[in-house]
This record gives C-alpha cells, sequence and structure tokens, in this order.
C-alpha cells in the first residue's frame, strides 16, 4: 500500500515541467500563512481555533506543521503524496468546517489551494521532485 504513495508515472517532460511549477508555487504560496501562526506560537500566543475539538494548542501546532512544514517538503518534492494528503486534510477542515457556513468568499482562498492539492495528489511530484530521484528513476517510460 505505501508504494502507492510513491509511485511515480512516466510523463513528456512539458507536463512534469508544469507539475514542478504548480508544486513549487503553491507550496511556496502557503508557508507565510505557516509563518505567521508559528510567530504567534514564539509570542506564546496559543489561541486558535479548535474545529476537531483537540484544543486550540494542538490545532494551532498542527496547523503550523502543515502549512509550514509539508509546504516545504512539497516544494523541494520530498514525499510528495503523504505530505498532500496532510495539506488536502488541513485544507478541507478549514474550508468545510471552519469556514463551512460562511460562504464561498470566506471558503475562497482554502479552495484555491485545495483544488491544485487534489491535481497534485493525482499526478504525483513529477521528475523534478526529491521524491523522482530517490523512488521513480528505475521506472521504464511509458514512451515508445
Amino acid at each position: 500500500m505505501l508504494k502507492r504513495f510513491f509511485k511515480i508515472t512516466a510523463l513528456p517532460p512539458y507536463v512534469d515541467f508544469a507539475i514542478f511549477i504548480l508544486r513549487v508555487g503553491v507550496g511556496l504560496l502557503l508557508i507565510p500563512h505557516g509563518y505567521s501562526k508559528l510567530l504567534k506560537i514564539l509570542n506564546g500566543d496559543l489561541g486558535f481555533a479548535d474545529p476537531l475539538g483537540l484544543g486550540s494548542a494542538i490545532s494551532l501546532y498542527a496547523t503550523v506543521f502543515a502549512e509550514m512544514f509539508c509546504s516545504a517538503l512539497l516544494v523541494i518534492g520530498l514525499f510528495t503524496r503523504p505530505v498532500l494528503a496532510i495539506l488536502i486534510f488541513t485544507m478541507m477542515v478549514i474550508v468545510f468546517v471552519v469556514h463551512g457556513g460562511d460562504g464561498l468568499d470566506k471558503m475562497e482562498r482554502g479552495l484555491l489551494f485545495l483544488i491544485p492539492y487534489f491535481s497534485l495528489f493525482i499526478w504525483g511530484p513529477g521528475r523534478y521532485s526529491i521524491d523522482f530521484f530517490l523512488f521513480g528513476k528505475k521506472r521504464k517510460s511509458l514512451r515508445r
């Protein structure tokens, strides 16, 4: 089952480059959101929404982990699908639990992250990732 998370498919180079741009772009855009929450932790302010009933401090730490560290791993393409599973879960909580009744204007930012995360989860990390060099180099190309 773990092999599915690390499966790398052979794609044309331009598709791999498009995946690279999407992966790096979306990853870099989320890091500042996590950084602002990390500064909150460093300042001793652990007040945060508790949408899953885990406690506000745990919710804050988990969100910082997802938004900063998982996004950084996404940018370099390391453990891409497991990281995307965490990011997808985080964005689903933000969109459907935290802002579920607030209307599209509040849900939009989370959806703009969630949609590319789903696409990247389906496509995988692409050739221009650390995952490719660790797990996918020996795969045979689908092209003839």
